[in-house]
C-alpha cells in the first residue's frame, strides 16, 4: 500500500562564492540523510555516491557531518545508516504530536472492532501522508503501509474524504490536477477530472469516502474526515483499510454510523 517518491539529485549548477557553496553543501547533506532513510539495512559509500550524483569526497564529508551530529552511523560492515539520535528525535516528535495523542485510541478501537488496519492521514498536495497507523491485534495478513508513507490522494478514501472539502467544481478539480496526469494504480482508479469530480460529489452526499480497490487490488477502504483543530476544516481523515476477501466493502459501509460515532468529538459537526 505504501507508495514513496524516489529521490532525484539536484541538477542545479553550483553557485560560485561562499554563500552558494554553503547552500549547495547543506542541500547535499539533506539529500544524503533522506537517502539513508531508504536503506534500513545500510548502504555503502560507493552506492550513495552513485545515487546522489556527487563526488565521493563530497558525500563522505556530508556523512561525516551527519555522524558528528548523531544523525548517521556505520554498522560492522562499514555501511552507513540512520543514527540513533535521528531515530530518537523522530519518534519523540511523532509520539508528542497532539493529533497522534488524540487519534491513536480511536485507531486502536477501529482496528480491534474490524480486525483490520486503521489509518490517520493528512493531505499534502496531490498525495496523502499517513501520520498514524494501527494494525489489527490478530490476523496473519496485514497491510504494508507505514507511518510517513504516501499514496496518491485521488486513489485513496482518505484522500477523497479531504479533497471533497476543497474541490467543488470541475474547474477546481482540473486546476488541482494541473498538467501531470493522475496515476492509474489499478483498473478502478479514477484518473480523469470528470471521474474524480463524480467521486467527490458522491463523497459529499453520503458523508464518507470509499476506495473500492482503487489504490491496491484486494484492499478496500472507508474514510471519514476528522476535525481536530477546526469545526469547519478537517485536519485529516481516519480510515479502516481492509483486505477485500476478509472484510468486503459492503461490511464497512453497513458499519459507517458505528465508525462515525467512534470518532466522538473529532467527528464532523452538524
Amino acid at each position: 500500500m505504501q507508495h514513496t517518491q524516489p529521490f532525484h539529485a539536484s541538477t542545479a549548477p553550483v553557485t560560485a562564492g561562499a554563500e552558494g557553496d554553503r547552500v549547495v553543501g547543506s542541500d547535499r547533506v539533506l539529500a544524503v540523510l533522506k537517502e539513508l532513510a531508504r536503506h534500513p539495512d545500510g548502504v555503502a559509500l560507493e552506492e550513495l555516491t552513485r545515487i546522489i550524483g556527487s563526488p565521493k569526497p563530497t558525500v563522505h564529508r556530508a556523512l561525516a557531518a551527519l555522524r558528528r551530529a548523531g544523525l548517521a552511523g556505520q554498522d560492522g560492515r562499514g555501511r552507513y545508516l540512520l543514527g540513533d539520535e535521528f531515530l530518537r528525535m523522530a519518534f519523540a516528535h511523532h509520539e508528542a504530536r497532539p493529533e497522534h495523542v488524540r487519534v491513536r485510541p480511536l485507531l486502536e478501537t477501529l482496528a480491534a472492532r474490524f480486525g483490520e488496519t486503521a489509518h490517520y492521514a493528512v493531505l499534502d498536495g496531490r498525495e496523502v501522508v499517513y501520520r498514524a497507523k494501527v494494525d489489527p491485534p490478530t490476523g496473519a495478513v496485514r497491510l504494508t503501509s507505514t507511518v510517513g508513507g504516501r499514496n496518491p490522494a485521488h486513489a485513496t478514501a482518505v484522500g477523497k474524504a479531504l479533497l471533497a472539502h476543497e474541490l467543488g467544481t470541475l474547474d477546481a478539480v482540473r486546476r488541482w490536477i494541473g498538467s501531470a496526469p493522475l496515476e492509474r494504480r489499478t483498473p478502478r482508479t479514477p484518473c480523469t477530472a470528470e471521474e474524480l469530480l463524480g467521486e467527490l460529489r458522491a463523497t459529499r452526499e453520503r458523508g464518507y469516502a470509499l476506495d473500492d480497490q482503487e489504490n491496491e487490488i484486494g484492499v478496500n477502504c472507508l474514510a471519514l474526515p476528522v476535525y481536530g483543530t477546526s469545526p469547519v476544516v478537517p485536519s485529516g481523515a481516519v480510515s479502516v483499510s481492509a483486505l477485500a476477501y476478509r472484510t468486503p466493502l459492503r461490511a464497512l459501509v453497513d458499519a459507517v454510523e458505528e465508525i462515525r460515532e467512534a470518532l466522538g468529538p473529532l467527528k464532523e459537526p452538524f
